[in-house]
């Protein structure tokens, strides 16, 4: 099967060309960073209307690249939410219109379970990233422990109560003047910093839980800037302070994997692995650290390449192959929504 998948949830527009041999035969990306770089970050109106402009030539590209035509497609994959609804709707629009006119399924596409799926893409079905594993899915809008059990099968275990660890990287950035995006900057800056120089909060470390908080750690480190002697930051001050956040947000995230590793233990004696996905995977200290306390309990760890854990359509397509093999498959009907939890007791 060869299945087209359209990713317009935030500020890249992306297709992509996937076979159920796991296959990429195309992966297109039309990034959006340099118009939204002057303000900071991503401003909704301009990500949705840079969407319109972009999604044609981007779906025309992928196909065109994976050598097929579009009468050779089996169905139309999009990210339905969660996400900036004025993009996720130009991508369903689309991906509805295209299947309609093929005559081919048509899937909306969880975001979040894109992102869950992507290790199955690259890692195999049936033996390293067999159901169930444990995932952390850490994102710019998203920072939760989910057990995946199958397709459409999760159970979460913990989720941030207030900001996404990817939100407040880029904050950091924005305080210390790093620009956008955010996350790779702090990580670069980090690199040359001494993480024990300031000393910020670990946000509900040592909890019998495994939720997250970030918003007291942002609120920190504009308060260590503050402190600092007014005027320009120095080079090795904003190192300092980037080193500080990133170990930091890195123990939490390392006690709160811990946790749910326990619990997976006890609801599966066997089999398993930790997974890591979503955009701020990407970063090195944050992945070895994790591999790190995944070696230490005997479980296999697994993450999608770097170019696949930030969005693309790939993973988009992916999901959409997953949810075809399954049967499941909707209608004109579907409704895209800006807020769409995996676990069905979410709020």
């Amino acid at each position: 099967m060869n299945v087209l998948g359209i990713e317009t949830s935030c500020d890249e527009t992306a297709a992509a060309v996937v076979t159920d041999g796991r296959e990429i035969l195309a992966n297109e990306i039309w990034s959006q960073v340099e118009e939204h770089r002057p303000f900071g970050g991503v401003v909704p109106e301009v990500a949705a209307r840079s969407h319109v402009v972009g999604v044609d030539a981007v779906i025309e590209r992928a196909v065109e690249t994976a050598g097929i035509r579009f009468s050779d497609l089996d169905a139309v994959a999009a990210t339905g939410g969660p996400g900036l609804i004025g993009g996720v709707l130009v991508g369903v629009m689309t991906a509805k219109a295209m299947a309609s006119a093929l005559h081919i399924p048509f899937i909306g596409v969880n975001h979040l379970e894109a992102h869950a799926l992507t290790v199955r893409l690259t890692e195999g079905e049936t033996e390293a990233a067999a159901f169930p594993y444990l995932l952390l899915l850490v994102s710019g809008g998203h920072c939760q422990l989910l057990i995946v059990e199958g397709v459409d099968r999760y159970r979460r275990l913990g989720t941030t109560i207030d900001d996404a660890l990817g939100e407040a990287f880029d904050k950091t950035a924005k305080m210390l003047g790093l620009g956008y995006p955010g996350g790779p900057r702090v990580e670069e800056a980090a690199r040359r910093g001494d993480p024990s120089r300031f000393k910020l909060p670990r946000p509900l470390l040592g909890r019998d839980n495994c939720d997250f908080s970030f918003s007291g750690l942002k609120t920190k480190v504009r308060q260590t800037i503050e402190s600092l002697p007014a005027g320009p930051l120095g080079d090795d001050d904003v190192a300092d302070i980037c080193a500080s956040f990133q170990k930091a947000a890195t123990d939490v995230l390392v006690d709160k994997c811990a946790r749910a590793i326990d619990v997976f233990k006890n609801r599966f004696e066997t089999g398993g692995a930790m997974v890591v996905a979503g955009g701020v995977s990407a970063n090195m200290q944050i992945r070895d650290s994790i591999i790190e306390l995944a070696q230490s309990t005997g479980m296999r760890f697994l993450a999608p390449p770097v170019a696949l854990c930030t969005d693309n359509g790939a993973m988009v397509a992916w999901a959409g192959v997953e949810r075809l093999k399954a049967g499941m498959t909707d209608g004109a009907d579907f409704r895209p929504r800006p807020r769409w939890p995996l676990d069905p007791d979410a709020a």
